[in-house]
């Protein structure tokens, strides 16, 4: 309550005038409301403190905004105070302390915390990194080396293939050899099995003659399953009975100066086989050996209109003696 002096005349306010003040425009509350009237407070010589407590303990029941509804009026005019500052922050997108490590992350910041060390080539010292790129350059020029030589043998005779030839067999053969059977106009369509037999010498002086083998069907069982087979299971066999094919005739002559050469290349296969397959561990001794081919044409699928016999067809090579040392490197 205001302090009254006494006297006759009105109620003195704060201001010490006898007249109550006037709401004023700056003392508008948001959206537009007037506070009510101050409540009179006694002059700070008139009561004590307490009085003067209890004065400002009731100035929010006039409208007047202090120290207890800032908070309240802050949050209706939209102004964030010290409660409210993270959240208002959240929702304007400023990254606040809690996320500055993931807006730096996002926006690939290199001065965030997220740089980690460096891994691969770029982690190795300056001389290893040379190093490394020394061993890509060669690698690289290794690789465009073995193209162009495989290019230059699958190409048509050319100027560089006739004055080099040599050296492109040489890096060719016998490893990386190309030919066209795959893409030809009628690719092959049989399946060639290679079998021999063999006459044995025994070891009580008697002789006898085996059956036929299929080394070709022995090749293909070690092949099936095996994820990584040897260049000998897949091609030795093949490769020497192509190579005998080419360099004879029909009737199993030599057409060529290479016929003597594939013809001892073939038995020396054959025999290898047969005595990595037991057939000497009784103390035998082969003395000759017999080769021949069986060719059975591929079934046609069953959409196909074409039709081939599937009689097998054999060839049958002469027999052939087996000279002592043949199975460790001799060439008669």
């Amino acid at each position: 309550m205001d302090a009254y002096d006494g006297g006759s005349g009105a109620p003195q306010g704060r201001s010490g005038s006898g007249e109550a003040r006037a709401p004023r425009a700056e003392d508008a509350l948001p959206g537009g409301a007037l506070p009510g009237p101050r409540s009179e407070l006694p002059s700070p010589e008139a009561g004590p403190r307490a009085e003067l407590g209890e004065a400002q303990a009731d100035a929010p029941e006039a409208g007047n905004p202090e120290a207890g509804e800032r908070e309240a009026v802050a949050s209706e005019v939209g102004s964030p105070e010290a409660g409210e500052r993270e959240a208002v922050a959240s929702e304007v997108g400023s990254p606040e302390a809690g996320e500055r490590e993931a807006v730096a992350s996002e926006a690939g910041d290199p001065g965030g915390s997220a740089t980690g060390p460096r891994t691969g080539v770029a982690a190795l010292s300056p001389r290893y990194q040379v190093c490394a790129a020394l061993a890509l350059a060669v690698v690289a020029v290794a690789v465009c080396l073995h193209v162009g030589m495989v290019f230059l043998h699958v190409a048509p005779s050319n100027t560089v293939t006739k004055a080099h030839g040599k050296a492109i067999d040489e890096w060719i053969y016998p490893e990386f050899e190309q030919n066209w059977k795959l893409f030809a106009p009628n690719p092959l369509q049989q399946n060639i099995s290679v079998q021999v037999r063999a006459q044995v010498r025994t070891a009580d002086g008697g002789s006898r003659t085996t059956n036929w083998y299929d080394l070709s069907a022995q090749d293909g069982r070690a092949i099936d399953g095996n994820l990584v087979p040897s260049h000998t299971q897949q091609n030795e066999l093949r490769r020497a009975w192509d190579f005998f094919t080419a360099t004879h005739d029909n009737d199993n002559r030599s057409a060529g100066v290479r016929g003597a050469l594939a013809e001892t290349y073939l038995r020396r296969i054959v025999v290898l086989r047969l005595e990595r397959g037991g057939l000497t561990a009784d103390g035998g001794v082969v003395e000759r050996v017999q080769v021949r081919s069986r060719t059975t044409d591929v079934t046609p699928p069953k959409w196909s209109t074409e039709k081939v016999s599937t009689s097998p067809v054999y060839r049958e090579l002469s027999w052939w003696s087996v000279p002592d040392g043949a199975t460790e490197g001799g060439t008669r």
